[in-house]
């Protein structure tokens, strides 16, 4: 018996479910016991897609997004148009633009954004990536949809020093999102408006 779990099994169990975001000690021991109490089968399960998203899941060698193949179904899709990409900061970014049915055209996930406090430099983004997206001379639009805070503008002005010697029109969302929101936190509405209502990005 350890000092604070009465089973090492537990213990470790409650340490794995803690270091999820979000979850603390309480809640990753409840979730503990609640699964203890769930049939064999269904925890199996349970692990089994943990252990596959970890194991099998691939990166679209597109747009980065999180795809089952190389290609993701959303760069596949020959009837969107691939002459716009939307540049985002993650995957949740990407379905919140996608439940707008706003926009149909491309993606580009960056996989994070600027942020020298937390030690992320434009080398940790899929900038590089970008750009030579760029360089086929098929793209016509870049829209720069990432999170209206200073990190976010940090990192916008960053692409469009990158990208602005392509000659690519560059736009940005309207800002019927605040100053500071968080795309995934937005409403479908106001979201999909600052789609349709994008403008020039001036740095």
């Amino acid at each position: 018996m350890t000092d604070k779990y009465p089973s090492k099994l537990l213990e470790n169990a409650v340490e794995a479910i803690g270091s999820l975001p979000g979850v603390g000690s309480r809640s990753a021991l409840r979730l503990a016991l609640h699964l203890l109490r769930q049939p064999k089968e269904n925890v199996h399960h349970f692990t089994s897609a943990i252990n596959s998203l970890a194991d099998e899941v691939r990166y679209c060698r597109e747009c980065m997004m999180i795809s089952d193949d190389d290609v993701c179904s959303i760069c596949s899709d020959r009837t969107r148009d691939h002459s716009v990409i939307c540049v985002v900061e993650n995957v949740c970014d990407v379905m919140s633009i996608e439940a707008t049915g706003q926009y149909r055209g491309t993606y580009h996930v960056l996989g994070g954004i600027i942020s020298p406090i937390n030690g992320i430099a434009p080398s940790d983004l899929t900038i590089r990536q970008l750009v030579e997206r760029l360089q086929g001379g098929t793209i016509s639009e870049v829209i720069l949809a990432l999170s209206g805070d200073v990190e976010g503008e940090t990192t916008s002005f960053y692409i469009y020093r990158q990208i602005a010697p392509s000659g690519v029109k560059v736009s940005a969302l309207a800002r019927g999102l605040g100053f500071g929101d968080d795309l995934e936190y937005a409403d479908s509405l106001t979201l999909g408006r600052s789609i349709l209502n994008r403008q020039i990005f001036k740095p």
